[in-house]
């Protein structure tokens, strides 16, 4: 009968080749929740008014932080405030980490959103929601730049004017990057879980406009 000859070198060495694999795929972190965005939108970038202090604020005031943008309106009957309220639960689960995050609330109505009453709005909800305001131009220039619909339709009765916009969550790093799009807001386990890896990922330096 003819010898069959084992070579116990190859075995060795597919069995380090199958270990290292194992290893490799343990050593992957974990896949986004949200959906991943990078280099697919521009920057964040932008000149409104922060209804808190009355200040013109940028992109570059909130450098440093993540940002969670969110265009919306105070006289929304459901999404808006369920989406606030989402992410004010996430940030009570994120603790101390909470403070290097940033909701950006646009309001798409300035209108009937008075500062006064946008200010109260947000400040209803967590100390990390900043209320934005801008001119028509603005405002246009911010949502055509991350392809956000909105519209407003008057009404002789205000309780009749009709608004739309997309409910969309746009999140940045820390670089001003976008990173995630969150297209549900029901799905707080998973925004939290993206926040945390932004959060502990290094800065990688400026961006650009």
């Amino acid at each position: 009968m003819p010898r069959i000859l084992r070579n116990s070198h190859g075995w060795r060495l597919a069995a380090i080749i199958f270990s290292s694999l194992a290893l490799s795929g343990c050593d992957r972190p974990d896949p986004w929740r949200l959906v991943e965005m990078e280099d697919r939108l521009p920057p964040l970038a932008f000149d409104m008014t922060s209804v808190q202090d009355g200040r013109t604020v940028t992109a570059e005031t909130f450098r440093g932080k993540i940002v969670v943008l969110e265009f919306g309106y105070t006289f929304c009957p459901d999404i808006c405030p369920t989406t606030l309220a989402t992410l004010s639960r996430v940030l009570r689960d994120l603790g101390g980490r909470a403070g290097d995050v940033r909701i950006l609330f646009v309001t798409v109505d300035p209108d009937r959103d008075a500062a006064k009453d946008l200010k109260r709005y947000v400040e209803s909800f967590a100390p990390q929601v900043v209320g934005l305001r801008g001119t028509p131009n603005q405002l246009a220039s911010l949502a055509r730049r991350y392809r956000v619909a909105y519209s407003v339709t008057p009404a002789p009765d205000p309780a009749d004017i009709e608004v739309m916009h997309t409910p969309t969550l746009f999140i940045f790093d820390r670089d001003g990057r976008i990173r995630l799009l969150s297209p549900r807001i029901d799905d707080p386990g998973s925004i939290e879980h993206d926040l945390r890896r932004l959060l502990d990922e290094p800065r990688h330096g400026g961006t650009e406009t």
